[in-house]
């Protein structure tokens, strides 16, 4: 992804929200814009030398 698309887009999402997701795709439906993430594997303050283990996430919501 372009880094203008990228700038773009944090302008409508919550402030932060990219810090923590990776943008992998933007589809236009009609009118609306479908924007899937991923969330980064970065371990929460406090806990970078803890041995951590991802359980995965809930299907994706709309």
């Amino acid at each position: 992804m372009q880094d203008a698309e990228r700038k773009l887009l944090s302008l409508l999402m919550p402030e932060g929200l990219l810090e923590y997701f990776q943008i992998l795709e933007v589809d236009q439906v009609g009118n609306q814009l479908h924007i899937y993430l991923d969330e980064l594997n970065i371990a929460p303050t406090g806990y970078e030398n803890s041995k951590l283990e991802s359980k995965g996430f809930m299907p994706s919501t709309e």
